[in-house]
């Protein structure tokens, strides 16, 4: 009978190896991402020509962000192939690209992050975290940091996802099993955290808007998730620290690439002397931000309201403070360690970032387009309309209504992954919506957040996707969209079983969603 049992679940364990193993090999061999993006241009092109005709429509209540005024509106699909769309298409092409936020985040981020990766200091200290890690914890932590590094909006991405993977090689593991713990982390947890975040404070602001629609006299504030925040934070973590460890980390084999160096992880004195400076540096510039931030007065500080998290300068420069700090840290560990001795020293690698950067760029030039193209269509505004109809007349319960919206706000961040946009428009939806039918809104933001995260790591509409495709191939040249699909799936399937049963579980029992609950 054990044996039995045994060839069962090795025969399950292969039908799985074989589907994620097709994944992989189907989607590598896909033509390149920017080929991709540009059929996506033209099926775009074509459906909003045949729904357009249609007349295809929705009219809704809509939060306005900037006048906290309730608007109703009636979206129409807007086709791209008329008068108007034809004029969008010749017209908007630079600023599609400019007002692309991911390439300045990128650009900004990878001045110092490049800067401090060349000068060795990103080596130093992952040699000094493996040394300070107990094994059998790097998973856990690289998980956990990746989940916590949504204070810092979008950094996680360009710090964090190589770092995963630059840790796990030089242990001698894959390091795409550590690029994936990391990418897990930072992306299919972004919607949570144990602290408050930018996100929260955005996403609160439209929920309230979308609640004065029923109830003038209320409004949640940035804490009215945390509870619930705070226990998915750990739920995800343990997830997917699970599943790289036991599940993904083994298909993915030996990693047969080259060496990192260093195997018995040891800094020399020199490297020793260039941490001191650095950590130095960063206390110096800690310090700095604390005196803009903390007094009164401080400049970082909501100018209005004096908030240090909702519409904050503090909040909108953290992308800045990553660059001075890896810049500032990366120029003194150089000097410290003696791997920089000019100024040529700290131009070059800053240069030679730029230059490895030109193929991402490119291909966020054609993604720009098609965002932009998307989004002038309102295909997916009228399509979000529609579920919501759809749910309001199915005649289910509460806790059938939570699964059914976690489900709309997945199918939705395929198309518009990113947090605040599809909650700009299901907000004003749902919101009232389940608000008559006795649903709590902390509990419809509750399950945006986890509707909204999961799905993150495997559609390749994710602005920073193609960024991970990069990262991959550093350590495995032939990797594609199949590979990290393929590598990314278990972890969005169990976080939606997991993290939904999660949701359930919360609500019936009637557990707190935060503070203010």
């Amino acid at each position: 009978m054990a044996y039995k049992e045994a060839e069962l679940k090795q025969q399950k364990k292969s039908v799985l190896e074989k589907f994620l193993t097709g994944v992989e090999v189907v989607g590598d061999k896909v033509p390149h991402p920017a080929v991709i993006f540009l059929i996506l241009i033209g099926v775009v092109m074509v459906l909003s020509v045949i729904f357009s005709w249609a007349g295809a429509s929705a009219t809704f209540q809509s939060a306005n962000i900037v006048t906290g005024e309730i608007d109703d509106v009636t979206t129409k699909v807007r086709s791209l192939l008329d008068a108007d769309g034809i004029r969008f298409l010749f017209t908007s092409m630079v600023t599609n690209f400019t007002n692309f936020g991911v390439v300045g985040v990128i650009l900004v981020a990878m001045l110092g992050v490049g800067l401090a990766e060349e000068a060795g200091l990103i080596s130093a200290l992952i040699r000094k975290l493996v040394l300070v890690t107990h094994p059998s914890m790097i998973t856990f932590v690289i998980v956990l940091l990746g989940v916590l590094s949504s204070i810092a909006t979008d950094a996680g991405y360009m710090v964090l996802i190589p770092l995963g993977a630059a840790i796990y090689h030089s242990l001698g593991r894959h390091p795409l099993a550590g690029l994936a713990a990391a990418f897990s982390g930072v992306a299919a947890g972004f919607g949570v955290n144990v602290l408050i975040t930018p996100l929260d404070g955005m996403l609160t602001e439209v929920t309230n808007e979308a609640i004065h629609m029923m109830d003038p006299a209320r409004n949640l504030d940035v804490t009215a998730n945390l509870f619930f925040s705070i226990a998915s934070t750990i739920l995800v973590t343990i997830v997917c620290t699970v599943l790289t460890d036991k599940f993904v980390e083994p298909r993915l084999g030996v990693y047969e690439g080259p060496s990192a160096g260093h195997e018995d992880g040891a800094l020399d004195s020199a490297e020793k002397k260039g941490l001191k400076w650095a950590m130095f540096t960063a206390i110096g510039i800690a310090a700095v931000v604390l005196v803009l931030s903390l007094p009164s007065w401080g400049p970082l500080r909501n100018p209005d309201t004096g908030s240090l998290i909702v519409a904050a300068p503090l909040m909108d420069s953290i992308i800045f403070l990553v660059m001075i700090v890896f810049l500032g840290c990366g120029i003194a560990y150089g000097l410290g360690a003696g791997t920089i001795k000019n100024s040529m020293d700290i131009i070059n690698p800053i240069v030679k970032t730029f230059a490895n950067l030109a193929g991402l760029i490119f291909l966020l030039l054609v993604i720009a387009q098609f965002i932009a193209y998307f989004a002038y269509t309102n295909l997916a505004t009228v399509g979000a309309v529609g579920m919501a109809d759809w749910l309001e007349t199915s005649g289910f319960g509460p806790v059938p209504l939570l699964i059914g919206f976690v489900i709309v706000a997945l199918i939705i961040d395929i198309l518009m992954p990113g947090g605040l946009p599809a909650w700009a428009i299901l907000a004003p939806i749902f919101v009232p919506l389940f608000m008559r039918l006795g649903i709590e809104p902390e509990a419809v933001l509750a399950a945006y957040r986890v509707g909204d995260s999961p799905m993150n790591i495997v559609t390749p509409l994710m602005p920073y996707f193609a960024m991970i495709v990069v990262f991959a191939q550093k350590y495995r040249p032939k990797s594609g969209v199949g590979t990290i699909v393929a590598m990314m799936l278990p972890y969005t399937v169990v976080l939606i079983v997991v993290w939904t049963a999660f949701l359930v579980l919360w609500f019936v029992t009637g557990i707190p969603w935060g503070p203010a609950s």
